[in-house]
């Protein structure tokens, strides 16, 4: 069984570097997230764990630790130089970019459109030519090529003649409703005239 990957013991001054950058650098960021999983895996925190921490994929962070632990902090760079070897030629980039321009529907997918969670399922379970890209990776390989994935909201047009109303509802007051008019008036019965007065509705003529 292979080792688990964790990030070598800081030091003193990464680790200072490190807290700087969560806690003064913005929320999101490529260089705040790295620093989290360094702190995270330091700390001894494995790999899924940190995965889910900071929403990116298994093999990402492994990358960003074996990145810190050969170069040290300069991995927190996005264009880090140096480190591990490239995984990814040419040649897969351009084919990672023909998948993503291309219809889901021509290799096989259920669906419409590619999301980056979706295109890196794909490519890693791709019989003819797999490759495991992690999300992050694979996001800014797409950006360099102009390639984003957008959510899109659409709209689909009621056919009830009777929306405007229903969607409008009238207030109280604004609206006059004919119909007959009805009032109460007090009568005595005629069998006991000194017993209480009932009340009757009569309708008035409009």
């Amino acid at each position: 069984m292979a080792e688990p990957v964790r990030a070598r013991r800081l030091t003193d001054e990464e680790g200072r570097r490190l807290q700087q950058i969560v806690r003064r650098g913005k929320h999101g960021t490529i260089r705040v997230r790295r620093a989290m999983m360094i702190m995270a895996s330091a700390s001894g925190t494995p790999v899924p764990a940190i995965a889910r921490l900071v929403a990116a994929h298994e093999d990402t962070v492994r990358d960003v630790i074996h990145a810190f632990n050969e170069i040290g902090l300069r991995a927190l760079d996005p264009n880090w130089a140096g480190g591990r070897p490239r995984r990814i030629s040419t040649d897969d980039e351009a084919f990672i970019v023909a998948t993503a321009t291309g219809r889901p529907t021509t290799v096989g997918r259920p669906f419409t459109r590619w999301s980056i969670r979706k295109l890196a399922d794909y490519l890693a379970t791709n019989p003819h030519r797999p490759m495991a890209v992690g999300r992050e990776r694979l996001r800014q390989l797409l950006r360099e090529h102009g390639v984003t994935f957008q959510r899109t909201r659409t709209w689909k047009e009621s056919r009830d003649p009777n929306k405007e109303s229903q969607a409008r509802p009238h207030r109280a007051g604004h609206l006059a409703v004919p119909g007959p008019v009805f009032r109460l008036r007090p009568v005595r019965t005629a069998v006991d005239p000194a017993a209480p007065r009932q009340l009757v509705v009569t309708q008035e003529q409009t």
